[in-house]
């Protein structure tokens, strides 16, 4: 994505379902889970850049010893500081225990990180500072070891305000108000009150300490999860550790946010992408589950795990972001659904070139494009062959006619290169623009001056500045005839709430290009309407139940709102044609069936905080405001 946007974040767990020494019986080592969490943690490195964590609990060691072990970084490569301070507190504590290498117990009584339940968590600010307390997982401490909860997720409140006021009418003093810390809280509450029901029932039959492991083993964790989780809306996948050695793993009603689990005779392991299960521990891809939205995957202090429905499920709407860029597209599936937005466009491109395939050349940017690009061009080399037959049907009376059209291929080139490896969507917005014109380079002599026309395939365009700042003017020093910007996403048109960073309306190039057309044609009268609209439902406490926003856009056609953002991104002094091309809401939908969460494309929020999110959003913008909307 040239626009990159920052985005999701990643988690890993690993349950150890037989003992410690098992593992270093039959891998002859003590860092089994941390080589298989290392790797899964590398596969979804994709998802989180700014931080990691890693957190590691002991089941049933004696009191005294530390069964809790976390290390966290924002270093500029968190999981190599990270696992390397794990190796080294290894080779620390064997360096004259070399005998208790291969000892399990001496090992876990001795050494962090030799427990049996790992939870790993890669983070992308989407708001907040880069500092380490910010990074998870997150530890809410005891000295009852069933009272202690661990946690890491990959999620966005909408409802972060009413979180916050229910922790305070239950008497509590949040330390701050932002969805990490009153998720947190709020299931620390319950699993406080849990832990004293089970007490309550039990006080008079068994005394202290069989009373602590009574406690463990009564724990109802789909009980706690509901009454915790009820209240939330957003889209999240969160994991859960508990002091006593349980674990768990809850999903949201509609599937917003992915988590997938492996399970065998000796490990339970999820990951937000199928990907890093399939690197880890090399098993077939059917074998890999999509854990039920509105369900938890529980894993209790044995070792036992099962689904347990907490939640009223909702209509399944899966970020579809998830398929067109976010997740790796090596799993097979994402493979498939990327290579079909690409040729599913095909006729919108033909139409943009006039058919002129002779002097048209396709490239794409950046990489993580090229997968779409190839279904691209195989979708041109389908529509050849039906030219080519219906040629041949129609009779050619010239062998070099015949020759010309048999010979044809599309002419493919790689104009454009990502020439520095800078991560220019997290750069201050006031040097943003200086960096992005010089990490491109261009390939020169492969366009025929002022005769080709260059299409070029992005996976989306979201704010549209790297194309204004620097793609489009570098392309032009090519000398093109025309440039056709394609994007295998549909317009990005409204504000996501569910783990994206796009929460700023005026960041849409989509929405600055409906603001032109409105005051282009004497329509602005519509911005006061939404306005009043989207304040009153905000003042009345019910902003839930209407994306008022979309009456901006419905006055104007897709390609209305296109030549429009043709025009916003267009550079001073650009010679060539220029025309931007979008992938359709209703092909997205046919590339990627099973995930239909296109909120961002339509406005159709899957939870009532996402209407409220948007109607908030607008009026930071008409009111100048630069803050979050949620």
């Amino acid at each position: 994505m040239s626009d990159a946007i920052k985005h999701e974040c990643g988690i890993a767990l690993i349950r150890l379902r037989k003992p410690y020494q098992y593992y270093i019986d039959k891998y002859e080592t003590p860092l089994y889970a941390v080589h298989k969490l290392s790797v899964m943690m590398e596969k979804q490195v994709n998802r989180g850049q700014d931080g990691a964590g890693v957190a590691n609990i002991k089941i049933d060691v004696p009191p005294g010893k530390r069964y809790i072990s976390r290390y966290r970084s924002v270093e500029p490569q968190p999981l190599t500081d990270i696992f390397s301070k794990i190796h080294k507190k290894f080779r620390k504590g064997l360096k004259n225990n070399r005998d208790h290498v291969n000892d399990a117990k001496w090992l876990q009584e001795n050494l962090a990180f030799t427990g049996e339940v790992w939870l790993g968590h890669l983070r992308y600010g989407t708001h907040g500072s880069n500092e380490v307390e910010n990074c998870h997982p997150m530890l809410r401490q005891s000295n009852w070891r069933s009272r202690n909860l661990v946690m890491a997720g990959n999620f966005n409140m909408t409802n972060v305000d009413e979180l916050f006021g229910k922790l305070v009418s239950l008497g509590q003093h949040p330390k701050e108000k932002v969805d990490t810390v009153t998720v947190m809280e709020k299931i620390g509450h319950f699993l406080d009150e849990e832990n004293q029901r089970v007490f309550e029932r039990f006080k008079g039959i068994y005394e202290n300490p069989t009373l602590s492991d009574v406690i463990e083993d009564n724990i109802d964790l789909p009980r706690l999860l509901y009454r915790s989780c009820r209240d939330f809306d957003g889209g999240y996948a969160m994991c859960g550790l508990t002091g006593y050695g349980a674990s768990f793993v809850i999903r949201d009603p509609a599937g917003i946010r992915p988590a997938f689990y492996y399970a065998d005779d000796e490990v339970v392991v999820v990951a937000s992408e199928k990907q890093a299960i399939k690197a880890a521990f090399n098993v077939d891809y059917d074998q890999i589950t999509e854990i039920t939205p509105g369900s938890a995957l529980i894993v209790d202090k044995n070792g036992e795990y099962n689904e347990f429905p907490i939640l009223p499920r909702l209509e399944k709407r899966s970020c579809s972001f998830e398929r067109i860029y976010f997740s790796r597209g090596t799993d097979p599936d994402i493979y498939n659904e990327r290579k079909q937005l690409g040729k599913l466009l095909i006729p919108q491109i033909l139409k943009e070139v006039n058919y002129d395939l002779e002097n048209t050349i396709f490239s794409y940017i950046p990489n993580t494009a090229e997968t779409a690009f190839l279904g691209m061009i195989e979708g041109l080399e389908e529509y050849l062959a039906k030219k080519r037959k219906q040629a041949i049907m129609e009779g050619i009376l010239f062998e070099a006619d015949l020759e010309k059209v048999l010979s044809f291929r599309p002419r493919i080139e790689k104009l454009v290169t990502k020439d520095v490896k800078s991560r220019t969507f997290i750069t201050a917005d006031a040097l943003r623009d200086d960096m992005v014109s010089s990490v491109y380079d261009t390939t020169f002599e492969v366009v025929r001056k002022n005769v080709d026309t260059v299409v070029i395939i992005d996976d989306s365009i979201v704010r549209g500045t790297t194309l204004e700042k620097s793609i489009l003017t570098m392309l032009d020093r090519l000398k093109p005839k025309k440039i056709v910007v394609v994007s295998s996403a549909p317009q990005i048109r409204f504000p996501d709430c569910y783990g994206i960073d796009m929460s700023r309306m005026k960041d849409f190039v989509a929405y600055r290009a409906v603001l032109k057309l409105l005051e282009e044609r004497d329509m602005e009268y519509l911005l006061e309407d939404v306005y009043t609209q989207s304040v009153t439902a905000l003042a009345t406490k019910n902003p839930y139940h209407t994306n008022y926003v979309k009456a901006l856009y419905e006055p104007f056609t897709d390609e209305e709102i296109s030549q429009k953002i043709a025009e916003i991104v267009r550079p001073k002094g650009l010679n060539a044609e220029l025309s931007v091309v979008f992938q359709t809401v209703e092909n997205l939908h046919k590339a990627c069936p099973g995930h239909l969460g296109d909120w961002y494309f339509t406005g159709n929020y899957p939870t009532q905080g996402g209407n409220k999110v948007v109607n908030k959003a607008f009026t930071n913008s008409y009111e100048g405001k630069l803050e979050r909307a949620y």
